[in-house]
């Protein structure tokens, strides 16, 4: 079943029955409030009747008396203690006769159906007792049908009948508005997908009016995730490209001198050995190139953390070693406590360090100051180097994948421009982040910020 028939089905359903509650509440309202205004004139006429009757009178006077109280079809009788009727008067015989009289020492008020020339009629009775020197003498019996009555309920029913027909039709109506309207953004929605799997090339939808509703909110979402689809798969077209380009270097120069010894063969030894260099130091570069690559998409591919806790200040003091001895260069350290404990992925967070260091290496010449810092919520690592620094308009680009300020200078240093991405993965996994200031010709300092929580 389509949405549509059900948005107009349980609308509709809905609404029918509400009006039909309502509509039940009016009625019996109406029949209680009725009948109990029916009661108390009634009951007025027979207070009035008692006050200015005679009992002791002749039954004839006394029909005079009673018989101007009647209304159409009505009876007005006087009972006696054994149930007894000494005077009555009526304008409606067979009424009267279906009644049967009842002495009563307190009054009430009864309503009876009974049938009369082949239909239901209501009848309305009060009976009242009546006192003679405070004793109870015998029951002023009044009753009438409540034709108007009657004909009232049956009125009412019949606009009320109407009123709900109507209502349920004007109920589909609205339902199938509704469901048009609910549903058109849906629908573009479901054809905008449709032409994306046909095409395969990622669409938007196109919001005619700004509803500020939640399908307005679902077509703006569903357009900020195609637009973040569009860039990825442009991220991940420039990857290719930039990797075929880094890579293509190195495989030409391998092929190129492959193609040396394969047409002059080892007969000239020193040519031979300068080729065989040249191809493990280009297979070498491949190979680093390759292990960043991996690197790069186990950081992007949201891999789970490994994470424990261990001390900051013992792991940088290790990094900081392993690093003098390799590049024979000063590394200083400097720490807030000579314990700083913390809760990471210790290989990652290892590596980014490693990525800031060595950039740091390879883009001076002076010492290299290490600093770690604790404030209220970050636990802070800064690496600082006084080397050539990097121009102000290049900072912000630094993080894109093979980006390199001086390409020159980072084919001499055998740098792959990954190193920044890849450390900016990993806090990104850690929920922190990695910032960089520097100033050209004087140094550059590279911040990871690890959030305590």
């Amino acid at each position: 079943m389509k949405i549509t028939t059900k948005i107009n089905l349980m609308t509709t359903a809905w609404i029918l029955c509400v009006l039909i509650a309502v509509n039940a509440v009016v009625f019996f309202s109406f029949m209680k409030i009725t009948v109990n205004m029916e009661d108390q004139d009634l009951y007025q006429r027979a207070d009035i009747l008692i006050k200015e009757m005679k009992v002791e009178h002749s039954s004839t006077r006394l029909k005079d008396q009673l018989t101007p109280y009647l209304t159409g079809d009505s009876f007005i009788r006087i009972v006696q203690p054994n149930s007894n009727v000494i005077n009555e008067v009526t304008n409606d015989k067979p009424l009267a006769a279906k009644i049967q009289p009842k002495f009563v020492r307190e009054k009430e008020a009864v309503r009876k159906t009974i049938r009369q020339n082949k239909r239901e009629e209501q009848i309305l009775m009060v009976r009242v007792p009546i006192y003679s020197k405070d004793k109870i003498t015998g029951t002023l019996e009044i009753g009438e049908k409540l034709s108007e009555l009657e004909l009232a309920k049956d009125i009412l029913l019949s606009i009320q009948i109407s009123s709900t027909i109507l209502g349920g039709l004007l109920a589909m109506i609205g339902g199938v508005l509704l469901s048009t309207l609910i549903m058109r953004p849906i629908s573009n929605m479901i054809n905008t997908m449709e032409d994306i799997e046909q095409s395969g090339i990622p669409k938007k939808i196109v919001i005619q009016h700004n509803t500020h509703d939640e399908l307005q909110k679902m077509a703006v979402t569903f357009n900020r995730m195609i637009r973040r689809l569009e860039e990825n798969l442009e991220k991940q077209k420039q990857f290719i490209s930039d990797a075929s380009h880094e890579l293509k270097t190195p495989l030409t120069v391998i092929k190129s001198f492959a193609d040396h010894l394969l047409r002059r063969g080892i007969r000239n030894e020193a040519d031979a050995l300068e080729a065989i260099e040249t191809i493990h130091s280009e297979a070498a570069r491949i190979q680093k190139m390759t292990e960043k690559f991996l690197d790069l998409a186990d950081t992007e591919s949201g891999n789970l953390l490994e994470k424990k806790s261990f001390d900051l200040v013992k792991l940088c003091e290790n990094i900081s070693k392993q690093l003098k001895g390799a590049y024979k260069r000063e590394i200083q350290l400097h720490f807030a406590a000579p314990s700083i404990i913390i809760t990471a992925d210790e290989l990652k967070l290892k590596q980014a360090i490693i990525i800031l260091i060595d950039n740091a290496i390879k883009y001076s010449t002076d010492k290299i100051d290490v600093a770690i810092l604790v404030n209220e919520h970050d636990t802070v690592i800064k690496v600082k180097d006084y080397g050539i620094g990097i121009p102000e308009e290049e900072i912000e680009n630094i993080f894109e994948r093979f980006y390199r300020v001086d390409k020159a200078r980072s084919r001499e240093t055998g740098g792959t421009g990954l190193g920044l991405s890849i450390a900016k993965n990993i806090m990104k996994q850690h929920h922190g982040e990695i910032k960089i200031s520097s100033t050209e010709g004087i140094g550059t300092e590279a911040v990871l910020f690890l959030p305590k929580s």
